[in-house]
C-alpha cells in the first residue's frame, strides 16, 4: 500500500459526511410522513354530524366532522438547522371548518390538551410516539445498517 496523498481523508470524511447527511435527510422526511399519515388515521375515529355525540371515547383520537382538522395535519419541509435536520408535524394555519370560528390548529390543540371539560381525544402524540419507537428506527437500520442510537 502506497502512501496516502495530502487532503485524503479530509476528502474521504467530507463524503462520508455527506452521505450520511443525505440518508439523516431521508430518514427523517420518511418519519415525518409516517407520523402525518398515523395521526390523520388517529384523527378518523368514527364520524359523526355537528352538534350530534362524538362517537369517540374520551383519551383516543376525535371523530370526523367535517374532515377539515385531517386535511390540516401536515409537515413542513426538512431543513438543516445548524444542529441537524428538523421537520414538524402537525396542524397548519389557514384551515376553518365550514360551521365554526376555531381554526383547526386550535382545535386540534384543545383535543390534544384537553377541552372544557376536561376530555382528551390525542391524535398527534400517540402518531409521534409511533413514528419514534417504530418508523424512525427501522427506517435507521435500513438507511445506516446499524442500530437506533436511542434504543
Amino acid at each position: 500500500m502506497g502512501e496516502l496523498r495530502p487532503g485524503t481523508f479530509t476528502r474521504l470524511f467530507a463524503e462520508i459526511d455527506r452521505e450520511a447527511q443525505l440518508k439523516a435527510r431521508r430518514v427523517l422526511t420518511a418519519t415525518a410522513l409516517a407520523v402525518e399519515r398515523q395521526a390523520k388515521i388517529n384523527a378518523s375515529v368514527g364520524a359523526h354530524k355537528r352538534g350530534t355525540k362524538t362517537p369517540a371515547s374520551p383519551g383516543t383520537g376525535p371523530a370526523v366532522i367535517s374532515g377539515t382538522l385531517r386535511r390540516a395535519l401536515s409537515h413542513s419541509p426538512v431543513t438543516f438547522t445548524g444542529k441537524g435536520w428538523e421537520t414538524k408535524v402537525g396542524t397548519a394555519v389557514g384551515f376553518t371548518p365550514p360551521y365554526g370560528r376555531t381554526p383547526a390548529n386550535k382545535y386540534g390543540f384543545y383535543l390534544e390538551t384537553g377541552l372544557k371539560n376536561g376530555a382528551t381525544y390525542p391524535f398527534l402524540k400517540p402518531a409521534a410516539d409511533f413514528g419514534m419507537r417504530i418508523v424512525a428506527p427501522q427506517l435507521y437500520r435500513a438507511a445506516f445498517r446499524v442500530g437506533w442510537p436511542h434504543a
